[in-house]
């Protein structure tokens, strides 16, 4: 898909709203409510994350953000494709700008944490491809067995 555009920021805009509601509602669906850490709108307008769209035109193909957890290590946070634009590479131009951006930033690790239901294999196997290895629970993250954290050292 060469014709995806990322954009930063992009918060307000009424398709983004609707697509992270999207994704808290299938973090809610897919794992019990202790074990959901996806972001709210409010929390993804922090200071200390940095948001992305990728778009086709005027349509919304999906969204990542990176939190900082200190000056070297960011968290990947909010990834999330349209369910009509999966496995079509949404996901990894996303991940690939949000990695570029991690490094310009001075940052030489990232962290991230998904679910380790069947409905995230998807994910856990993209994130493997790019070079994430499975490690131990990071930054306020304790034990669960419905999460897996991966990380990614460059």
């Amino acid at each position: 898909m060469s014709d995806i555009t990322l954009r930063d920021g992009g918060l307000e805009h009424p398709a983004v709203v609707e697509l992270l509601a999207a994704h808290l509602a299938g973090m809610a669906e897919h794992s019990p409510p202790e074990s959901v850490h996806a972001l709210d709108l409010s929390a993804l307008q922090q200071p200390d994350i940095q948001f992305w769209t990728a778009w086709r035109d005027d349509q919304l193909l999906g969204c990542a953000a990176l939190k900082a957890l200190d000056e070297t290590h960011g968290e990947l946070k909010s990834m999330r494709t349209d369910p009509q634009f999966l496995r079509q590479g949404v996901a990894r131009a996303l991940l690939q700008h949000a990695l570029e951006q991690a490094r310009s930033n001075g940052m030489t690790r990232i962290s991230l944490e998904t679910g380790s239901m069947d409905a995230f294999a998807p994910a856990r196997k993209m994130y493997e491809a790019v070079g994430f290895e499975y490690t131990d629970p990071f930054g306020d993250y304790q034990p669960d067995p419905h999460s897996v954290f991966m990380t990614l050292t460059f």
